[in-house]
């Protein structure tokens, strides 16, 4: 089993393969993903258990550090560049204690390393910082509807304790139902005050001195409904851009102070 071609956890080819003390190769961030998943270092083949972690090596003549420039790949948009690369590659994971979100190749020691593959790696998030609770170093993957705020699952059980609360998804997904409400009613305002406009600017049919006053107020009112409906638009310009934030903590958390709208 040990001389199969392909990984058994990813089933493709080796990437960085690594032997365990039982002869069994993975590839090295497949092994280190299974074993932070399991809590437990044992080997997926055999079962044989580790009360130590081996310490994991890569064959450095497959693999020698970080892509060169000439094998840099444009980031796609949406995606978040490695914190440690010079050459800024694409982050695969980001590290909850670390605040740092690493590529392929700088996230190896979170892998080889005992005290590091203790650490809490999540999927990539661009706003590593706003993701963690300052409290309890932990993930922000839930809310407090009883006190509008993003919690971890330790604040559920402490300071929060018999609130209501659900997932940040979950609340997320009401939020965005919410805003289009917002920007239907904010693009509603913006056509009656159009129409006013419109309106204003047509002739008045009064003579001599009232008519100037007349044309001097609708001018005065035209300025006014002119501003609010600049002021109307530039809000549903930013309310669209927030409804296209994939991210649904960093979501929430804009909508959260944007909620007055």
């Amino acid at each position: 089993m040990s001389e199969l071609p392909e990984c058994c956890i990813c089933l493709d080819k080796f990437t960085n393969p690594t032997s365990l003390p039982c002869g069994h190769s993975f590839c090295l961030a497949c092994i280190g993903e299974y074993w932070r998943i399991n809590g437990a270092c044992q080997c997926p083949l055999c079962k044989v258990f580790f009360p130590t972690r081996p310490q994991l090596k890569t064959n450095q003549s497959q693999h020698t550090g970080a892509p060169t420039e000439a094998e840099t790949v444009a980031l796609r948009a949406r995606e978040v560049p490695c914190d440690i690369c010079p050459q800024k590659h694409r982050a695969v994971k980001s590290c909850l204690v670390c605040l740092v979100s690493y590529c392929d190749t700088h996230l190896e020691p979170h892998y080889k390393n005992e005290d590091l593959g203790r650490h809490l790696l999540i999927s990539v998030v661009k706003n590593l910082e706003d993701s963690v609770c300052r409290l309890h170093g932990k993930q922000l993957d839930r809310f407090c509807r009883s006190d509008r705020t993003c919690i971890c699952a330790m604040c559920a059980q402490t300071e929060h304790r018999g609130h209501h609360i659900i997932s940040v998804n979950k609340e997320a997904a009401k939020k965005k139902v919410k805003l289009k409400r917002i920007r239907v009613k904010i693009q509603q305002a913006v056509q009656e005050r159009l129409s006013k406009v419109e309106k204003f600017k047509r002739p008045v049919n009064i003579s001599g001195q009232n008519q100037k006053e007349a044309w001097v107020q609708n001018k005065e009112l035209i300025k006014q409904l002119e501003e609010e409906i600049s002021e109307l638009q530039r809000r549903n310009t930013e309310l669209e851009q927030l409804s296209q934030n994939e991210d649904n903590l960093h979501f929430l958390q804009m909508f959260l102070n944007t909620d007055s709208y």
